[in-house]
């Protein structure tokens, strides 16, 4: 009985680690750009494939954002474009440009680095 607890529990921990080591880093368009050229200059080109991908994706998901709000915005007559609602869409808009950007500029980090180390930068261009 014993022996079944500790290799449940051996088993259990093996399967943690390997769910935490999946998770990995994710795109953060608020880490310092000295941070995130320090991390590029460590990195395979794997690793540094992988990070353009998951700024590339949140580029694209926030874009979209942008361009969902933009209908919405669309939407509100001319008469009403100075009222809150549109008021709130613009804020909203601004803030996912500058958000947009930031990523933008943190994306461009390891792109050029991959670019520097010979790695395949196909389908990798926003």
């Amino acid at each position: 009985m014993k022996n079944v607890r500790n290799i449940t529990f051996y088993f259990l921990l093996a399967l943690c680690s390997l769910a935490l080591l999946g998770c990995g880093k994710k795109a953060d368009e608020n880490k310092p750009i000295s941070e995130v050229q320090a991390e590029a200059e460590k990195m395979d080109i794997e690793q540094l494939r992988s990070m353009v991908l998951k700024y590339k994706d949140a580029i694209m998901a926030k874009q979209d954002d942008i361009a969902k709000i933009g209908v919405n915005l669309k939407k509100i007559p001319v008469a009403e474009m100075l009222g809150e609602d549109a008021k709130e869409l613009k804020t909203d808009i601004e803030n996912l440009n500058k958000s947009v950007s930031a990523l933008k500029e943190r994306f461009e980090v390891y792109y050029e680095k991959l670019r520097e180390k010979d790695g395949d930068l196909s389908d990798l261009k926003i």
